[in-house]
């Protein structure tokens, strides 16, 4: 793909894209060698399960990401399909990056197992950006066991683009070796925008792409020369700029180190879908308990709750209300919460409900004011009642997480963290975070 005869300088392909071969499927057959050579996936096992990763031997079948369970489980009868591991997953993602921070400080992780790289402070030492992705590929087959694609690239476009072409692929049945490590020169970048299709772009999903077909736009090239306005009433401002750059190759993101958190929340797919008032409030009073403890194991509170409503027949709802102080207790939440899916006309059975907050601030100097009447009635705002209760819980709140900080998750439970089972605090990913578990008789 890459002339021989010449390598880049740093300078002048700066940027690398990294990305681990099917992350959570290959962590899963190195903790378990029983799976070696059988196709193996990540997802939800249900009815409602979907596909997050997927072996090589699974693709072979025409199994992958995105893909729902039940159709995974048609193309490949002997799947195994597995629940996820998110702390163990984790685990493998904190040496990636050390690995990377090896190799430079700069770099952007993207969710557990990509990062985008910037050498561009190793112009002096005269690295060589295509041996040292190399030097780093190396050292994750060696260390962690694990492969990777890595694109080499002038911006993160082509380095994006670069990195899925170094994956090996399936043709057919067949598995064919990708060459690991891709760079991007001027003709490679030259020959991508002549043939690739419009859903080979950062950002181009299947909605997208199927707008744009609409208008005639198939290929990259079909977008240049495009009326902006039309393009933008298709896709939006933001988005329609940003086509018309990727298809002359332009791309000014930068590698960011720090990214802020923007936002967090909950969703649940439920194996049987939810009737009713009290069922909806019970699932969101654990959505409530999840969203408050992520924020206050970072540091955050939120301004803005949104719940997200979606019934049997695919349409959905959302509501969302902005409050004047910071919220990162459960029981305000759920207050919130609770008087938002309440304006929400439950038209059939509930499928899935989400719980989002943003707004997001450090919680130094965010606390709720102590107020020395923290009663409340039921004639209050919800917004009222919400700061209330989290006043009044201010303490318990504190001291329930510091015996989770010292002694573990499971240490310590309120009443509806007790199950049969024993002790059962949800997290942010949950039990089953790719679909419900299969319902029990």
């Amino acid at each position: 793909m890459n002339s021989p005869s010449r390598r880049p300088r740093v300078l002048e392909a700066p940027v690398l894209h990294v990305d681990l071969d099917a992350f959570f499927a290959s962590v899963e057959v190195l903790d378990d060698p029983s799976l070696v050579g059988r196709p193996v996936a990540v997802g939800g096992a249900g009815e409602r399960g979907v596909i997050a990763s997927a072996s090589y031997e699974a693709r072979r079948f025409g199994v992958h990401s995105a893909m729902s369970t039940l159709q995974a489980r048609r193309l490949c009868p002997s799947l195994v399909v597995l629940p996820g591991r998110f702390e163990r997953y984790g685990e493998y993602s904190r040496r990636f990056h050390e690995l990377v921070a090896a190799l430079t400080p700069v770099y952007e992780p993207l969710g557990l197992d990509e990062v985008f790289c910037d050498l561009r402070s190793l112009a002096r030492l005269r690295v060589d950006p295509v041996e040292a992705a190399h030097d780093l590929r190396r050292r994750l087959a060696d260390e962690l066991h694990l492969r990777c694609g890595i694109g080499v690239a002038r911006n993160k476009l082509f380095a994006k683009l670069a990195s899925k072409a170094a994956k090996p692929r399936i043709e057919g049945a067949q598995l064919l070796e990708g060459e690991g490590v891709v760079w991007v020169d001027a003709a490679t970048e030259e020959r991508w925008l002549e043939t690739l299709p419009v859903r080979a772009l950062w950002g181009v999903g299947p909605a997208t792409a199927a707008k744009l077909e609409r208008l005639g736009l198939r290929a990259v090239r079909d977008l240049r020369g495009v009326d902006a306005g039309t393009l933008a009433r298709r896709v939006g401002p933001s988005m329609a700029a940003t086509l018309v750059a990727f298809a002359v190759g332009q791309d000014d993101r930068e590698v960011v180190t720090d990214r802020p958190l923007k936002s967090l929340g909950h969703e649940e797919t439920f194996a049987r879908s939810l009737v009713g008032r009290e069922a909806l409030a019970g699932a969101l009073r654990g959505q409530a308990g999840v969203v408050a403890r992520t924020l206050r194991e970072r540091d955050l509170v939120a301004r803005t709750l949104t719940v997200l409503v979606r019934f049997d027949d695919g349409t959905q709802v959302s509501r969302s209300q902005t409050v004047g102080y910071g919220l990162d207790d459960e029981e305000g939440l759920f207050e919130l919460a609770e008087a938002l899916a309440g304006s929400v006309e439950l038209a059939g059975a509930v499928r899935l409900l989400g719980l989002h907050a943003s707004g997001l601030r450090a919680r130094v100097g965010e606390g709720v004011q102590l107020r020395l009447a923290l009663g409340t009635s039921p004639a209050d705002a919800p917004e009222d009642r919400a700061r209330a209760r989290q006043v009044e819980r201010a303490a318990l709140r504190d001291a329930i997480d510091e015996v989770r900080r010292r002694f573990g998750r499971d240490a310590l439970a309120t009443a509806g963290e007790l199950t049969a089972d024993g002790v059962e605090v949800a997290t942010q990913r949950g039990r089953h975070p790719f679909g419900p578990e299969v319902p029990t008789a």
